[in-house]
């Protein structure tokens, strides 16, 4: 008694929560943009070359490289990163000679990245080489952005824009370059686990000049084992075996390559330790 029931009306349904959309992820750097295809491809080899990695902390990390080659003199490379709030990129010295400054500043947001760099900044001599970078994730897919980059010294200034775009499925990848100074364009393919191909188009205005590549990566786990080849319009061929030893921390790699147009061979051999 006293008490009333409430019922709802016949054939109401009950409220649905409003669905939540998942935020759109941080599209990463410029520069890794075509790094999908890129990785595809083998990196080239000449020579002997000995790296040594070495951890020093969480935001810090040394590279020690000796090189030997018959078509230069021996060289050694020291690489210093720091990765924090702010970078400062990789200083190199080579043969005890001091070489360049650079300045990288990097800014990530949920969905967006934003990167200034200076180069060799001079004020007595009024030179520098800015580059400025900024990309957007405008859905899960499709990423756009550009770079900038400003030059001057005593006598001359000038300014570059690029226009950049990539759109990402489930096994595949394309990105697109275009700019005054030409077009960079890249297209990835994950076949299955061990299977991967790339297919890169650059052409360059300045130098009249256009390449057409194909590269493959064939991954063998059980051997521990990573094969990389490529192909390009330049009539260049060339293929890199990598070879893990575990549990020590250390990669061999042999490589060779072939110019039939120009009739020039090398081949390299590598150690990585770290």
């Amino acid at each position: 008694m006293g008490n009333t029931l409430g019922l709802a009306p016949m054939g109401a349904l009950p409220r649905r929560s409003p669905r939540r959309e998942e935020p759109l992820p941080n599209p990463g750097s410029f520069d890794e943009l075509h790094r999908l295809c890129k990785d595809v491809f083998p990196a080239q080899m000449e020579g002997v070359k000995l790296v040594v990695n070495k951890v020093l902390s969480s935001h810090f990390q040394v590279a020690h490289t000796v090189h030997m080659s018959a078509l230069g003199l021996p060289g050694y490379h020291l690489h210093a990163a720091y990765a924090g709030d702010w970078q400062l990129s990789p200083t190199e010295t080579q043969q005890a000679k001091f070489l360049t400054w650079q300045f990288d500043g990097e800014y990530r947001g949920d969905d967006y990245t934003a990167t200034l760099t200076l180069g060799n900044p001079d004020l007595i001599g009024e030179s520098v080489i800015m580059v400025a970078h900024f990309l957007q994730s405008l859905t899960h897919r499709l990423v756009l952005g550009g770079e900038l980059v400003y030059h001057r010294r005593p006598g001359e200034e000038g300014a570059i824009l690029t226009l950049a775009g990539k759109y990402s499925a489930g096994h595949w990848v394309a990105t697109l370059n275009v700019g005054s100074g030409g077009a960079h364009a890249s297209y990835y393919h994950r076949a299955n686990e061990q299977v991967q191909v790339g297919v890169e188009f650059e052409a360059n205005t300045r130098l009249q000049d256009t390449t057409f590549s194909f590269g493959y990566h064939l991954t063998l786990p059980q051997a521990n084992m990573v094969f990389r080849g490529l192909v390009d319009s330049n009539w260049c061929v060339g293929a890199v075996l990598e070879k893990k030893m575990p549990p020590l921390p250390v990669t061999l790699a042999l490589g060779a390559f072939l110019n039939h147009w120009r009739n020039r061979f090398h081949c390299g051999f590598s150690i990585t330790v770290g």
